[in-house]
C-alpha cells in the first residue's frame, strides 16, 4: 500500500495557522511543525508559516547534536522581513542556548551563543517596527539569565578555559 501526503487548500490555511498556535502551546511541537509543512506544500512562501516552522523546531531543542540547528537558520535567513530575519536569528541562538545549558553543556561553549544571540536582538532593536520592544525583552531575558549564572560557578569555568586556552605572550 503506498502512502501519499494529502494537499490542503489555500482557504484552510488561516485555520490551519491557529492549529499550529495550538499545538505550541499544548507544547506538541511535532504536530505543529507538520501542519506547517502541509501549508508551506501548499503555499511555499507563508511568511507566518515559515515564521512558526522555525520555532516549532526550535520548540524540539533538547541541547544534543541531533537538533535540526542548521535547518531552522535556514529558515530565519529566508524571512523577507529584515527586522524578523535579526530577531528569529536572535530567537535561534537564545534557544539553543538554553536547551544546552538545560542539557549541561560548559558554559564557556554557551556564551558565545547568547552573545550571538544579543547582537541580534540590538540589531533588530534598531529597525524595529513602531511599539515593538520584543527585541528588547529577548536581550533582557538574556542578561538576566546571564546575571543570575555569572555570579556562580560559570565565573570560575570560563576564566579557567580561557586561561587554559590562551596562548602564552
Amino acid at each position: 500500500m503506498e502512502f501519499k501526503l494529502k494537499p490542503i487548500s489555500k482557504s484552510s490555511i488561516p485555520e490551519a495557522i491557529s492549529k499550529v498556535d495550538l499545538y505550541r502551546a499544548l507544547n506538541e511541537p511535532e504536530e505543529a511543525e507538520s501542519i506547517c509543512r502541509d501549508i508551506l506544500a501548499t503555499d511555499p512562501e507563508n511568511q507566518l508559516a515559515l515564521r512558526l516552522l522555525g520555532l516549532c523546531l526550535t520548540d524540539q531543542f533538547t541541547g544534543s547534536g541531533t537538533d535540526r540547528y542548521a535547518e531552522a537558520e535556514n529558515i530565519f535567513d529566508s524571512l523577507a522581513d529584515p527586522y524578523e530575519r535579526l530577531y528569529y536569528s536572535g530567537l535561534l541562538y537564545e534557544r539553543r542556548a538554553k536547551a544546552q545549558l538545560r542539557a549541561g553543556h560548559l558554559p564557556h561553549t554557551l556564551l558565545p551563543l547568547f552573545e550571538k544571540a544579543m547582537h541580534h536582538f540590538e540589531e533588530a532593536e534598531k529597525i524595529r517596527p513602531p511599539d515593538n520592544d520584543d527585541a528588547l525583552l529577548r536581550w533582557n531575558r538574556c542578561v538576566r539569565l546571564l546575571q543570575s549564572r555569572l555570579g556562580s560557578e560559570w565565573i570560575r569555568e570560563i576564566e579557567a578555559f580561557e586561561a587554559h586556552d590562551t596562548p602564552p605572550t
